[in-house]
């Protein structure tokens, strides 16, 4: 007979009244927490498809008692949908460029190659988790502007290969790779670069994967940074242009609001359907080592 994987509470354990009571508890506050969520989640889809007048109704129906499918055109056309998502993925490919190839070969650097005070240089970029990103909000806006890049998908680009978290999440996944397998492959008269790309870099699929969404998401929900560089409209995020036009605009039904908001929330609801497993691998791989 296997022996199977143990959980937090046996059979046995369950048959004790006092501990089915704290499992029962445990389960009313974990639906507890899964309906706060899913509320406001729900209350936005479900008033997407109701009549202006319903959503501004008092008291407030959960259930739409007329569907209108019409508010998701007038949604569509009120705002340009396809060409905010079109500079998202733009940004979106810049940084995970910018990020894989820097912070890669910077990883790579202090895992596997032997530089001077390699030590020194881990622990500097550790102290940077500490400092709070608002503090250098101003610096990167000032940076950016003596260079010329405002206004420029650079300026959100850039920034990205400065982020110390996915610098130190690469650098613990290259520790782990046998050092035995780089050693083999310099004996057979490599260089680092084909270490890096034929040996690491194949063998980090899972992280780069996990790393691949969380830049996504990232970039998804960015709007304060994009709304500060750049002036032209039409080079917005998706997320950015939604706060410009849709949060603050007041002549605007509020259920085209609701139906613009729904259709903008799909693309990360099918992320996380599609790539779950990677985002679970990649918050068992998010406890860095010293």
């Amino acid at each position: 007979m296997k022996n199977a994987d143990r959980g937090i509470l046996s059979h046995y354990d369950l048959r004790k009244p006092k501990y089915k009571l704290m499992y029962i508890l445990m389960l009313l506050i974990i639906a507890a927490m899964v309906c706060s969520m899913l509320y406001p989640v729900t209350v936005m889809l479900f008033n997407a498809f109701k009549p202006n007048t319903e959503v501004n109704s008092f008291p407030p129906t959960y259930f739409p008692n007329e569907v209108q499918w019409g508010n998701f055109q007038k949604a569509w056309d009120f705002i340009d949908i396809p060409l905010f998502f079109r500079n998202t993925l733009y940004i979106f490919l810049g940084n995970i460029t910018v990020i894989f190839t820097a912070l890669g070969l910077a990883a790579f650097s202090l895992s596997r190659l032997n530089i001077p005070y390699k030590k020194g240089i881990y622990f500097f970029f550790l102290m940077t988790l500490f400092i709070p990103p608002t503090t250098y909000i101003i610096p990167n806006f000032v940076n950016l502007k003596d260079f010329g890049l405002l206004n420029s998908f650079a300026a959100l680009w850039l920034p990205a290969g400065a982020n110390a978290f996915f610098l130190l999440l690469l650098k613990t996944f290259f520790d782990e790779i046998h050092q035995e397998i780089f050693e083999a492959a310099r004996i057979d008269g490599a260089s680092e670069w084909r270490c890096f790309f034929q040996i690491a870099v194949p063998l980090s699929i899972p992280i780069f994967s996990t790393l691949g969404i969380f830049i996504f998401a990232a970039v998804w929900n960015d709007w304060f940074w994009p709304s500060m560089v750049m002036h032209d409209n039409q080079k917005y995020p998706l997320s950015t242009a939604i706060y410009q036009y849709v949060i603050q605009a007041r002549r605007l039904d509020l259920n085209v609001k609701f139906a613009i908001l729904a259709m903008v929330t799909i693309p990360p609801l099918a992320v996380f359907l599609l790539f779950q497993k990677f985002i679970m691998r990649g918050l068992h791989l998010g406890g860095v080592k010293g």
